[in-house]
């Protein structure tokens, strides 16, 4: 096997180095410099990221904003805030290639590159190329494949890892190294500063909790063995169908089935620094637990979509998590919601729409588009166009800008083959790339990530279902270029000089630089400083006036505020007052019930005693009456009473 010598691509910081010095930062006016290469708004954020990336974030004084051109610098600068210095680096080459995409050729003659071997079967030259009269090596690797050569560019070598030539919309398999997770699908998928975790999933029906990380550096395998938390402790439960978002410094992991599932959505925590799990409380009434849902990160809330419950009920009922209040809300949006599904993907754009694409019945798998308008919480099916996909469901999905590219799933019937990307903005099909034969990212339940490697967005799947379970991972550099980024990042800039006034006035300057033409003679020079200071001073008294007013506004409303305290607390001591009254009313009460109760008991011993006596004096009465009708019988008869001594013998 013969060995290769072929230019590596100078890492960072190097590459910002060498991209900086291309763009003019290392000459005595690269103010000038930018603006001749590249647009007004572009320079400016060249300028600011450069800054960033080598002083660190603003912290010098607001220059005056008569000083339009130094204003305009700082404000832009400034609004970077806390970015840091890598990633500042990596944005300003990545905005620089996006420009100018053969800068890095072009700047080669004053690059000197690392070199390192390269192992390949196939006979490669490095061939020496003049250009401005200076040599320098330039490496093209020439194969012979089926007979027929193939070339490839310098810029096209893969670095760090993936040791083969790199090419746009294609899938391959980097040489990762480290123990692999056990293959599996239904897993979670999050990424965090360059590193892919994996947990749970699916594996021959076996429910799995284990958490692996994958160094997208170095792409290295390690295995986290996770502990227990403080506050909230829990252990990972073994489940799959469930959301991985990353949040800050954590990993939130949201619904999935369980082997003994619970009767709502439980969400688990997993801190990064201190390697621990731990459950948060959420309040409010929270949705029923389920697997195969989706779950999108828009601003600071989650918002989770359909799934299918543990009695296997499909649903597509939506709810919201604010992750600031830790709150459940369910929304009864308007409009004709998708139908239940679950194993559905979904994507969040301008932080406004979510899209909701495909998934799966019992019985059929879906290709329709489903929009909700996150302002108006209405739903609607707009057209598709370009090449619509087939029905899937178990597929994957990740958007870069306004691009949502989307791989694997599958009809019940195959996996399916095509990736495939919507720009959202036309809501165009269009397809990438397509793979033959059996191959993992044609699979079901696998997941899919993206990241930034070298400067330029990849996408990365890991593991999923087609007839045996994976656990390999596949890379892609996707082609197409995001037009929303740009117009995002060109918006952003006016938003940082909006209140400075004559902003045509700096575009211009910074244009010229600081060689810009002089006023013709000192009364002009002075009276321009005059109208400038006049309107300044107009606008400082808007804004007084302004200020004024709002203060006045403030003591209103902190008035009305006290009134209304004072009210309340008055309010407050009535009801207390009126709780107390009834609380001894309810005493009084439960007291004379207990006398009634009495009452009731003693008349009816009365009444008992009154029939006692009746019939006593009634038995009295009648044997008086006897006694009295036997003398006068006798008397007539002649026969005397008898004696009292002889009644008592």
């Amino acid at each position: 096997m013969a060995m290769a010598r072929a230019t590596s691509g100078l890492q960072y910081p190097e590459r910002f180095y060498a991209a900086a010095s291309y763009v003019g930062f290392d000459g005595s006016s690269p103010t000038k410099t930018l603006t001749s290469k590249f647009a007004k708004s572009t320079a400016l954020l060249l300028y600011s990221l450069y800054q960033q990336a080598s002083v660190g974030p603003c912290n010098i004084p607001e220059p005056s904003t008569w000083k339009l051109v130094e204003h305009s610098k700082w404000a832009s600068w400034n609004q970077l805030g806390n970015m840091s210095s890598t990633e500042a680096m990596r944005l300003f080459v990545k905005i620089l290639e996006e420009e100018d995409p053969g800068w890095y050729s072009r700047a080669s003659n004053s690059v000197v590159e690392p070199v390192i071997d390269v192992q390949m079967n196939q006979n490669s030259k490095v061939e020496p190329v003049i250009e401005n009269g200076n040599s320098y090596p330039e490496t093209k690797t020439i194969s012979t494949q089926n007979g027929s050569e193939v070339g490839t560019q310098d810029k096209d070598i893969v670095v760090e890892g993936f040791g083969s030539v790199e090419v746009y919309d294609q899938w391959i398999a980097p040489p990762v190294s480290g123990g692999n997770p056990k293959a599996r699908y239904e897993h979670g998928a999050a990424v965090v500063q360059d590193k892919l975790y994996i947990y749970g999933g699916n594996h021959n029906g076996r429910y799995l909790n284990d958490l692996h990380v994958l160094d997208l550096r170095s792409w290295t395998w390690s295995k986290i063995e996770a502990k227990t938390g403080v506050e909230s402790p829990t252990t990972s439960i073994p489940c799959a169908g469930h959301s991985l978002i990353p949040w800050g410094n954590k990993l939130l992991s949201i619904a999935g089935h369980t082997k003994d599932p619970s009767e709502s959505i439980q969400v688990k925590e997993f801190d990064l620094e201190t390697a621990a799990w731990s459950t948060l409380k959420i309040f409010g009434k929270a949705p029923v637990s389920r697997g195969g849902q989706s779950v999108n990160l828009v601003g600071k809330t989650l918002v989770i979509f359909g799934g299918q419950d543990a009695k296997r009920t499909l649903l597509n009922d939506l709810h919201i998590l604010d992750l600031e209040t830790m709150t459940w809300d369910e929304i009864d949006a308007v409009g004709v919601p998708p139908s239940p599904r679950s194993d559905h993907t979904a994507a969040v754009h301008v932080d406004r729409y979510l899209l909701i694409f495909g998934g799966g019945s019992h019985a059929t798998c879906y290709n329709d588009l489903h929009v909700l308008d996150l302002q108006t919480m209405e739903w609607s099916r707009p057209t598709q166009l370009g090449e619509i996909p087939s029905p899937r469901a178990g597929h994957a999905g990740v958007t870069v800008g306004e691009n949502w590219f989307i791989v694997g799933g599958g009809d019940n019937k195959s996996g399916v083959s095509e990736t495939v990307v919507l720009n959202m903005s036309t809501l165009t099909w269009s397809v990438v790339t397509s793979v033959q034969g059996r191959v993992p990212v044609a699979s079901e339940g696998l997941s899919l990530v993206v990241s930034s490697y070298d400067g330029e967005d990849i996408l990365v799947s890991f593991g999923g279902y087609n007839g045996r379970y994976n656990n390999e991972v596949y890379v892609l550099k996707p082609s197409h270029k995001s037009t929303l980024q740009s117009k995002i990042i060109e918006n952003s800039i006016p938003d940082s000089v909006s209140a400075i006034p004559n902003v045509t006035n700096v575009e211009s300057e910074f244009e010229a630089g600081h060689d810009a033409d002089p006023p013709k003679s000192k009364g002009d020079l002075v009276s321009v400083l005059k109208a400038e200071k006049e309107e300044l001073e107009s606008s400082l008294s808007k804004e007084k006036q302004h200020a004024l007013q709002l203060k006045q506004d403030l003591v209103e409303a902190e008035s009305r505020n006290s009134d209304l305290y004072k009210e309340l607390q008055s309010v407050r001591g009535q009801l207390a007052s009126e709780q107390s009254r009834c609380f001894k009313l309810e005493v009084e009460v439960a007291e004379l019930g207990q006398k009634l109760q009495t009452i009731g008991t003693l008349q009816k011993e009365l009444e008992l005693l009154q029939r006692q006596k009746a019939a006593s004096e009634q038995a009295a009465l009648n044997a008086k009456q006897r006694q009295s009708s036997g003398g006068v019988w006798g008397w007539l008869a002649g026969t005397p009473p008898p004696s009292r001594n002889a009644d008592d013998a």
